[in-house]
């Protein structure tokens, strides 16, 4: 009897460490990280306060794992110069930094961001080659970026979602944290497959620096989709931009922003800011001429304060502007081809282009756009390009649908596209007949529970718990369940001993039916079974992992 009791005992001691195990609110928790440290992924983590990865420490972050950002105290995580972020996610199992709040609460600004600072080149006002990267408040430790190492590597990201991050914690406009802030970052660094949705300030912005990015998503931002200053070098392949009407920043929101530097009067500092972006789809919040939209959207494309980016083989639809020329210095560097717009379809833009700050120089920015050799085309509409539902949102895609001129019309002969980190397409903008969006990222983020596909809204008249499919499984599976009434709701995994070895679900859900699909990679072949429970309601039912 004794030998029982102390079984028992051991047994709910276990399970209770099982439970306790699922979240962890102290391992990236308001301090320095200053050796190697690998998560859980089989933990929720709590990204609380201001979160610094010291050099030489690298921070290992497994697919799958889901870390939650802290809004009270602001959750940020800085990569400081020399140490590394290794977070390489799947397709199938993406790496996700989100909100802590309840879904369809969550919102712009719910926490920090992520910051990864190098010691790649950078250009700065006063000449310095380091700097403190801005955003952080005063009362934190500032973290710097910058050096002279451009094939600098501060690790991988790589299938990785940042949602609700970005946020002004200076009282300064223009010094925020970003949903991805990169400074100094080398083209060491493997940055892709990232999603960054509602960020309070621009979703991408990069400092200087040499590192390559392609496959990124900047999804009903705030401020700026891509913004890229003090002197950015690299080159930039496969991006989405997706703007909600609504949604915009009051010092005027655009797909693109560029400056060399933020100087004034203007300077010409070496390294120039020089990206070359090709195979993007910017789509502006004008799905049609009337449609009502917040007055601070202002352009696909700003080019000002002597920025010398290039855009070729893309797509810019939807905005009041489609680009604006800003100074003399941003029209001379593209009268003299070191910088560019080319092969790019320009649609439903209420203006094609305008220019700023041209001195009288005589340069006209629609005369230039329409250039015969830079083989632009002008369409009225959006509907002209012919993408498959690019105003879809949470059901959108922005592949071109069959007779779609976007399917045509790409060039890579153009000297700055000669770089090997260019794959060579066909087509323009992001998408061909692959949807490399499909399966790790997510459109309907404020609503949706991380797992959880709601499949209807309708209602249904009972609570109902369908078999698994498939049944065996390896390693992944489909639980559907269908909820009558609004409210707590648990779905929970246990092995044959009766031990909880995952809890998949446990907060409130509206009316509707559900699909969670479950990766069961963590655990071993065997029976296992999982048990939904609401209220009085409770079933369970068997499933097989079969390895």
């Amino acid at each position: 009897m004794k030998k029982a009791i102390l079984v028992l005992i051991i047994l709910i001691m276990f399970g209770a460490v099982v439970r306790a195990q699922g979240w962890d609110s102290t391992t990236l928790s308001n301090g320095n990280i200053t050796s190697n440290i690998t998560l859980n992924s089989s933990i929720k983590y709590i990204l609380k306060g201001f979160v610094y990865v010291k050099s030489p420490a690298t921070l290992t972050i497994p697919a799958g794992t889901v870390i939650y950002g802290d809004k009270s105290t602001t959750g940020t995580l800085i990569i400081e110069r020399g140490a590394k972020i290794s977070a390489n996610g799947t397709s199938a199992q993406p790496i996700i930094f989100t909100s802590r709040i309840t879904a369809g609460q969550r919102g712009p600004g719910d926490w920090g961001g992520i910051i990864i600072l190098g010691k790649a080149r950078i250009n700065t006002v006063s000449g310095a080659d380091t700097v403190a990267i801005e955003g952080l408040p005063p009362a934190v430790q500032p973290a710097y970026y910058g050096g002279n190492d451009d094939n600098d590597n501060s690790g991988i990201m790589r299938y990785v979602r940042i949602e609700f991050p970005g946020i002004n914690l200076t009282g300064v406009s223009g010094n925020e944290i970003n949903g991805l802030t990169m400074g100094a970052v080398g083209k060491g660094t493997t940055l892709e497959y990232i999603q960054v949705s509602y960020s309070g300030d621009d979703s991408f912005e990069w400092f200087g620096g040499t590192v390559n990015c392609r496959y990124l998503i900047s999804y009903k931002g705030v401020d700026d989709d891509f913004d890229t200053d003090n002197g950015f070098r690299g080159n930039c392949q496969f991006l989405l931009a997706v703007r909600d009407s609504n949604i915009a920043d009051i010092s005027g929101s655009n797909g693109f922003e560029s400056d060399n530097n933020a100087n004034s009067p203007n300077n010409f500092n070496n390294p120039r800011t020089q990206p070359v972006f090709s195979n993007v789809t910017v789509v502006g919040p004008l799905r049609i001429p009337s449609t009502p939209i917040n007055a601070n959207f202002k352009r696909g494309l700003h080019i000002r304060r002597n920025s010398k980016l290039s855009l070729y083989n893309s797509i810019v639809m939807g905005f009041p502007t489609g680009i604006r020329f800003d100074g003399t210095g941003v029209s001379n560097a593209f009268t003299g081809d070191s910088s560019a717009v080319k092969n790019i379809i320009f649609a439903g833009n209420t203006i094609l282009a305008d220019t700023a700050a041209m001195n009288g120089n005589g340069f006209n920015g629609i005369n230039f756009i329409n250039t015969s050799s830079f083989q632009n085309r002008v369409l009225t509409a959006n509907s002209d390009v012919m993408l498959t539902n690019p105003y879809g949102f949470e059901n959108g895609n922005w592949q071109p649908s069959s007779g779609s001129p976007a399917l045509t019309g790409s060039s890579f002969s153009w000297t700055q596209l000669t770089d090997p980190y260019f794959t060579q397409t066909t087509f323009v903008g992001a998408f061909g007949q692959t949807n490399w969006a499909s399966n790790w990222a997510q459109f309907n983020p404020v609503n949706y529970t991380i797992g959880i596909s709601r499949i209807s809204g309708e209602v249904p008249s009972k609570f109902v718990l369908t078999q698994n499919y498939p049944n065996p499984f390896n390693p992944s599976t489909k639980i559907k369940f269908s909820v009558p009434n609004s409210g707590l709701v648990s779905l929970k995994v246990y092995d044959v001993s009766g031990r909880e070895v995952a809890n998949l679900v446990n907060e409130n859900l509206a009316v509707g039916t559900y699909e969670f699909a479950f990766n069961a990679s963590k655990l071993n072949s065997g029976v296992y079974f999982y048990k939904l429970s609401s209220g009085s309601f409770s079933e369970t039912k068997k499933m097989m992992l079969v390895k």
